[in-house]
C-alpha cells in the first residue's frame, strides 16, 4: 500500500463526511478536477485502501437481534481449514485471528440465545475447534471510525 500525500487524506475526509458523494461533488469541495478526483480513487481502490463497498446492515433489522464475540481455540495448524468453515457459518458476520490466547474472535448475530447456542455448538463441532467462549454483546459503545485517525494523519 502506498502512502497517503495531503489530498488522498482530504479526498478520504470528505468520502467519510459524506460517503454517497459523487466524484464531481468531491472535485467540486475539494477544489479538484473531476478527472484528478477519478484517478486518485482509482488508485487509492486498486492500492487497498477501500476495505468494502458493502453498506453495513442491521442485523437486527434482519431478524437477528442477538449479537455476540465467540473466543475460539484451535490447533494452530488447522487454522485455513477452520477458517474455510466458519465461512460456511452464515451467522458469522466477522472474523479475526488474534495473537494470545484466543486464537480467533467471531462476531455472531442470531435470532435469539437458542439460536445462540445452537451456532455455537457448530462453531464447537468443527474439527480442529478445542474450545470456544462466548459474551453477548450489550451494546455498542464506539463503532467502526477511522475519522479521527484520519485527523491524526493529517496533523502529521
Amino acid at each position: 500500500m502506498s502512502t497517503l500525500d495531503h489530498v488522498d487524506l482530504e479526498l478520504l475526509a470528505a468520502l467519510a463526511a459524506d460517503p454517497r458523494a459523487t466524484v464531481v461533488a468531491l472535485a467540486e469541495r475539494l477544489g479538484l478536477s473531476r478527472n484528478t478526483v477519478q484517478a486518485r480513487m482509482a488508485r487509492l481502490e486498486r492500492s487497498g485502501v477501500f476495505l468494502s463497498y458493502e453498506r453495513a446492515i442491521s442485523s437486527t433489522a434482519l431478524g437477528f437481534p442477538i449479537e455476540a464475540f465467540i473466543s475460539v481455540m484451535v490447533r494452530q495448524a488447522d487454522i485455513p481449514r477452520i477458517t474455510a468453515e466458519l465461512e460456511l457459518v452464515p451467522e458469522i458476520v466477522q472474523a479475526h485471528g488474534l495473537s494470545g490466547q484466543v486464537d480467533l474472535l467471531v462476531r455472531v448475530a442470531c435470532r435469539d440465545t437458542r439460536h445462540l447456542f445452537d451456532t455455537d455448538a457448530r462453531i464447537l463441532a468443527i474439527e480442529g475447534v478445542e474450545r470456544t467462549e462466548t459474551s453477548l454483546v450489550m451494546g455498542e459503545v464506539i463503532g467502526y471510525r477511522v475519522a479521527p485517525l484520519m485527523a491524526l494523519a493529517r496533523r502529521d
